[in-house]
């Protein structure tokens, strides 16, 4: 039963472990914007098709409708930038397009964590087209 349960402990510090791994690091507003003027950042939407319909970052992919053809959505070279971001600073399935864009082999995922609405509070322009 000890060994079991040892087992146990070793088995959940490995998967907390692996979870954070994926933590992704974060891009302020200022250098968000800064990679988009400089056109040098590839931008993941994460917050659904109604959503990114209603209003995007101007320029992101859309995760819903592209994930099975991200790799297609993104540049081909893997050192580019790739921001994903969600709904705030509270959502977390921003995850999921990183953690994709880090599979297909990009270096350099960060997360936008203010999100769409972070985006919005700051005054900034959204695309509600494509």
């Amino acid at each position: 039963m000890k060994k079991l349960s040892s087992f146990i402990c070793a088995l959940a510090l490995t998967s907390l472990a692996a979870l954070a791994g994926d933590k992704f690091p974060d891009i302020s507003l200022a250098d968000l914007k800064q990679a988009i003027a400089d056109k040098k950042v590839a931008l993941i939407d994460v917050n659904g098709a109604d959503s990114y319909k209603a209003g995007h970052i101007p320029d992101a992919v859309d995760f819903s409708t592209a994930r099975a053809d991200l790799a297609a959505k993104l540049p081909a070279d893997k050192g580019t930038l790739v921001v994903a971001y969600c709904g705030n600073e509270r959502c977390g399935a921003y995850a999921s397009a990183a953690n994709k864009a880090k599979e297909l082999g990009y270096t350099n995922v960060k997360h936008f964590s203010g999100g769409i609405a972070g985006w919005k509070k700051a005054g900034e322009k959204t695309d509600s087209s494509k």
